[in-house]
C-alpha cells in the first residue's frame, strides 16, 4: 500500500511519501520539489508542471493555471465572472452549467471540466510519487483549503478518481499542518491535563487561512477556523502589476493591459521583485527587455513604498486572527505558539502584523512550503496498515453550519433543523427519526449564506424511498442517519424503516434495543465519533415532536405513544433499509466519470507516444552533432579522407532535413534515419574502440603467459613448491603457453602492419577468449595442492596414550580448556542477551 500525501496548491504542488526513514518530500524530473499547478495543451500532446510553466507566455491561450479557483463552481458564479477577464485562457459554460476551459488540443477545439484539469495535474503528481517509490501509487491523502464547500470537495474527489487515485481522506490544509506539528512533539500535556493551544496561520498564493488547535498527548482537536480566500500572494503581485502598468503607460506610452502576453510577463517579473523585496529593504530595479513593441522598460520599487500600496491588503490580516479566537472563546494569553506557513508569510509586513496582534514572536519550525504535504503523508501513514505510526487521533470541524428542511404534513408547510452547527466536530454522524406514510425528501443547505464564499448554499436533495405505512395505517417510524464524513462532505448516509409486530400469546418476544442497534451501525466506521449526545435545544424546538425526534428522545416518546395498560403488550421490532437518491447541485454521473477516466487514459497514452517520437528525433539530432565533432577529432585517423568527407556531407544533409521536412515525422522515420547513419558510423566507432581496448587485452594475455612460464621454470629447477606436479601435466602447460605466445606475437605483428582505417586483424573479444582458454587449461594444473602427509601409525597411537589429560576439558583437548580471554569474549558475543519485540 502506497503512503502518499499531496498538497494540491493554487500555484505549486508538493508530494510527500512515507519511507522506512520517515516522511520525505520528493522531487520531480527537474529535481525540484515544487511542481507548478500548470497544464499546457499543444498540437501533439500536453505538458504538465514545470514544462507547462515555460509555455505560459508562448502558448498563453492554451496554458491553464490557477484553475483550482473554479473547482465546483457554476459559470454564472459572480466569482467566476470576476476572475474571467484576468485569464489568458477562455472560460466557457458547459451543458451542465459548470465552468469549462476551452483550449486547442491535438489541433481541435476541446472543452474540459475543472475535474478533468485537476485530474491531469494529479496524474502528474502520481507519476512523481511512483518515480520516487519505484512502485505503483493508488492510495493517497489530498489537502484542500478548510473553506472549501461540499461542491468543491466533491469536485476534488472526482478528480482523484479520474487520475486513478484512491483518496483515503480529503484533509484541511491547516489540519494537515497541525498534524505535522504535533505528532513529533514529545512534551505534549497528558490527556487529562489542560491542552496546549497553538494557532496556525497559512497565507499562500491565493488564500489566507487561520486555525486554532488544542494538543494533548496523542490527540489533536481543531477548535475553530477563519479565512479570507481573496487574500494571498497573488493579490500582492497584482498591486505591483497595476503600479507598473500605470508607470510604463505614462513613461513609454504603452497600453499593457490590452495585450495579455506583456501582462503575463510583467506579472512574472513582479512576483520575482516581491520575493527580492522580502529579503532586501533597499531600492530594487525592474528591467524587461523587448517588453512590448520592441521597447525596453525599466522601473524600481522599495519595500517601504510597496507596503504603503498594500496597506488595504495588510489591514485584512487581523480580522481572521480575531475571529478565530472569538469562536474558540480564547484569549491571546492562552496561545502557546503561533506557527506560520505559506509563501506569502515571508513578506515582512505580513509577519509583523501577525506578531503585533498576538504580542509574541511567530514560530517558523515548520517548512513553510512543504508542511501541508508532509502532514498529508503522515495522515496517510496513520490510515495505512503498512506503517506503524504513533497513536494520534484527529478531530476536525465543520466550517459552515448545515441544516435540513423538509415538507411537514403535521405543520402543512416546511420544517427545518440545524443538524451540524459551525465548528461542530467532524467526522460525525447523527440519527434523526421521522414519522411518515410516504417517501419524503430532505433538502440540505448551509444555514448562514452570508458567511459562505459560494453563491449556492444548497447541498442537494436526499429522497428517502419505499416508505410505507404500518399495517394498521398509522405512520411508520423512519430512522435517518446524517453524516459529515472524513472528507468533510455531508450526506444522508442511510435510512431504515422500523417495523413493529405484535407477538402472539405463547410466542417469545424478540427484545431489541433500537438505539443500541443504531450505535452499533455507527461504530462500524472507526473514524466516526459516538453519536449518543443531547441534541441542541434549537433543533428540538424547531421540529415537531410528532415529525422528528433524536435517537435520545425516541425512548421517552415511545412511552406516550401507547395507551396506558396494566400489563405492557409484547412486541418485536425489525428494521428495513430504505434506498436514498441523492441529487447534489453538481453531480458528475458515474457514466460521465467513467468517460473522463477513459479520456485521461487516452491522453496519457498520447503523451507517451509523443514523448517517444520526440526522443527518437532528439536521438538523430544528438548523433549528428556527436559524430560530426568526433570525425574531426578522435575518429579522424580511423577513417579515410574520402569516407570522412562523404559521411560529414550525409550528416549535414540529415541536419537540414531535421529542420525542414523532418520537423514532424513519425517515430519510425527517425529510427530508420538513425539506423542509416549508424551503418556508416558504427565501423568507425568500432575501430576506435578496438584501438583503445586492444592493448589492455594483449597486456592481460601477456601477464598470464608470464605467470605460467615462471611456474614451468620453477618446476624444471625442482623447487619444492611444485615438486608434486605431474611432469606430463607440466608439459601440457608448456605446450599451451608456447601456442598462446606464438598466437599473440603473430596477431600483434599483423595488427602493427594493418592501417587504422581498415577493420582490425584481431578483436578485443578474440584476445579475451584466448586468455580465458589458456587460464582454463593451465590454472587447474599449476594450482594443484600438495598431498597431505600422515604421521606413522605407531607415533599417532603413542601421542594419544601419553598426551596430557585435563578433567575440565570434557574430552575436547587442552586447547578447548585453555581459551584466551579474547576468544572467550568472542564466544560470548555470539550469544548476546536480546530483547525481541
Amino acid at each position: 500500500m502506497s503512503v502518499v500525501g499531496i498538497d494540491l496548491g493554487f500555484q505549486s504542488c508538493y508530494v510527500a511519501v512515507a519511507r522506512a526513514g520517515g516522511i520525505e518530500t520528493v522531487a520531480n524530473e527537474y529535481s525540484d520539489r515544487s511542481t507548478p499547478a500548470c497544464i499546457s495543451f499543444g498540437p501533439k500532446s500536453r505538458a504538465i508542471g514545470a514544462a507547462a510553466k515555460g509555455q505560459v507566455i508562448s502558448n498563453a491561450k492554451n496554458t491553464l493555471q490557477g484553475f483550482k479557483r473554479f473547482q465546483g463552481r457554476a459559470y454564472t458564479d459572480p466569482f467566476v465572472q470576476a476572475e474571467k477577464p484576468g485569464n489568458a485562457y477562455e472560460l466557457v459554460e458547459l451543458p451542465t452549467g459548470a465552468t469549462g476551459f476551452k483550449v486547442m488540443y491535438l489541433e481541435e477545439e476541446r472543452c474540459f471540466t475543472a475535474e478533468q484539469i485537476t485530474g491531469m495535474l494529479l496524474t502528474k503528481l502520481k507519476e512523481t510519487a511512483e518515480s520516487a517509490l519505484k512502485k505503483p501509487v493508488v492510495d493517497c491523502v489530498v489537502a484542500v483549503p478548510c473553506f472549501f464547500t461540499d461542491a468543491e470537495r466533491r469536485s476534488v474527489m472526482d478528480a482523484t478518481q479520474i487520475a486513478g487515485l484512491n483518496c483515503l481522506r480529503l484533509i484541511n490544509e491547516t489540519t494537515a499542518v497541525a498534524l505535522a506539528y504535533g505528532i513529533y512533539k514529545q512534551d505534549l500535556p497528558a490527556p487529562e491535563e489542560k491542552p496546549r493551544i497553538v494557532v496556525f496561520v497559512d497565507m499562500g498564493h491565493s488564500a489566507y487561512q487561520v486555525s486554532v488547535c488544542a494538543f494533548n498527548k496523542g490527540k489533536l482537536k481543531v477548535l475553530a477556523t477563519a479565512f479570507d480566500p481573496s487574500v494571498g500572494g497573488r493579490k500582492f503581485d497584482e498591486v505591483l502589476v497595476s503600479y507598473f502598468c500605470e508607470e510604463f503607460g505614462k513613461k513609454y506610452k504603452l497600453e499593457i493591459k490590452s495585450n495579455i502576453r506583456p501582462l503575463l510577463r510583467l506579472a512574472q517579473e513582479c512576483e520575482k521583485l516581491k520575493k527580492l523585496m522580502s529579503a532586501n529593504a533597499s531600492e530594487l530595479p525592474l528591467n524587461i527587455e523587448c517588453f512590448m513593441n520592441d521597447v525596453d522598460v525599466s522601473g524600481s520599487m522599495n519595500r517601504g513604498h510597496f507596503e504603503e500600496m498594500c496597506d488595504s491588503l495588510l489591514a485584512r490580516i487581523e480580522p481572521p486572527l480575531r475571529s478565530v479566537l472569538e469562536q474558540a472563546k480564547l484569549k491571546k494569553e492562552d496561545i502557546y505558539a503561533v506557527e506560520i506557513i505559506g509563501g506569502a508569510t515571508r513578506i515582512p509586513a505580513v509577519k509583523e502584523r501577525i506578531v503585533k496582534y498576538f504580542g509574541k514572536e511567530v514560530s517558523t519550525t515548520l517548512n513553510a512550503d512543504e508542511a501541508v504535504a508532509r502532514g498529508c503523508a503522515l495522515q496517510c501513514a496513520i490510515l495505512s496498515p503498512a506503517f506503524k505510526v504513533r497513536e494520534f487521533s484527529i478531530t476536525d470541524l465543520v466550517p459552515y453550519s448545515i441544516s435540513l428542511k423538509w415538507n411537514s404534513p403535521a405543520e402543512e408547510g416546511l420544517s427545518d433543523c440545524e443538524v451540524f452547527p459551525k465548528n461542530h466536530a467532524a467526522p460525525f454522524s447523527k440519527v434523526l427519526t421521522f414519522y411518515r406514510k410516504d417517501p419524503f425528501t430532505l433538502d440540505a443547505y448551509y444555514s448562514t449564506p452570508k458567511e459562505l464564499l459560494y453563491p449556492d448554499p444548497s447541498l442537494g436533495q436526499f429522497h428517502v424511498q419505499k416508505v410505507i405505512p404500518q399495517a394498521d395505517g398509522s405512520s411508520s417510524k423512519v430512522k435517518v442517519k446524517v453524516r459529515v464524513n472524513v472528507h468533510g462532505i455531508f450526506s444522508v448516509s442511510s435510512a431504515s424503516l422500523v417495523e413493529v409486530h405484535k407477538v402472539e400469546e405463547g410466542e417469545e418476544p424478540m427484545e431489541t434495543d433500537q438505539t443500541a442497534k443504531e450505535e452499533e451501525k455507527m461504530q462500524v466506521d472507526h473514524e466516526e465519533l459516538k453519536t449518543e449526545e443531547n441534541q441542541q435545544t434549537q433543533a428540538e424546538t424547531k421540529s415537531n415532536p410528532d415529525e422528528m425526534e433524536t435517537s435520545q428522545s425516541g425512548t421517552k416518546d415511545k412511552k406516550t405513544d401507547q395507551p396506558p395498560q396494566a400489563k405492557k403488550a409484547k412486541v418485536k421490532t425489525s428494521t428495513v433499509d430504505l434506498p436514498i437518491d441523492h441529487y447534489p447541485p453538481w453531480q458528475i454521473g458515474r457514466d460521465v466519470l467513467n468517460l473522463f477516466v477513459e479520456n485521461e487514459g487516452k491522453m496519457i497514452m498520447q503523451d507517451k507516444l509523443e514523448k517517444e517520437r520526440i526522443d527518437a528525433k532528439n536521438a538523430v539530432e544528438e548523433y549528428v552533432y556527436e559524430m560530426r565533432d568526433k570525425l574531426c577529432s578522435i575518429y579522424e585517423k580511423f577513417v579515410c579522407e574520402d569516407d570522412r568527407n562523404s559521411f560529414i556531407l550525409k550528416l549535414e544533409d540529415t541536419e537540414n532535413w531535421l529542420y525542414e521536412d523532418g520537423e514532424d515525422q513519425s517515430k519510425q522515420v527517425y529510427i530508420d534515419k538513425l539506423n542509416d547513419l549508424k551503418n556508416l558510423g558504427q565501423p568507425i566507432q568500432t575501430r576506435y574502440q578496438e584501438f583503445e581496448e586492444r592493448p589492455k587485452a594483449f597486456e592481460e594475455l601477456g601477464k598470464q603467459i608470464q605467470l605460467y612460464m615462471k611456474v614451468i621454470h620453477a618446476f624444471k629447477k625442482k623447487e619444492e613448491i611444485y615438486d608434486h606436479l605431474d611432469p606430463a601435466d607440466v608439459d601440457k602447460v608448456e605446450k599451451s603457453v608456447n601456442e598462446a605466445m606464438e598466437w599473440m606475437n603473430n596477431k600483434m605483428n599483423l595488427q602493427h602492419k594493418q592501417d587504422l582505417t581498415i577493420d582490425p586483424v584481431v578483436k578485443t573479444k578474440d584476445i579475451q577468449a584466448k586468455t580465458k582458454e589458456l587460464t582454463f587449461t593451465c590454472n587447474p594444473i599449476v594450482t594443484k595442492p600438495k598431498p597431505k602427509v600422515e604421521p606413522p601409525k605407531e607415533e599417532q597411537q603413542a601421542g594419544e596414550q601419553n598426551g596430557p589429560v585435563d578433567s575440565n576439558t570434557n574430552g575436547q583437548g587442552p586447547q578447548a580448556a585453555e581459551q584466551s580471554p579474547d576468544t572467550a569474549s568472542e564466544t560470548g558475543k555470539k550469544l548476546p542477551d536480546m530483547d525481541i519485540e
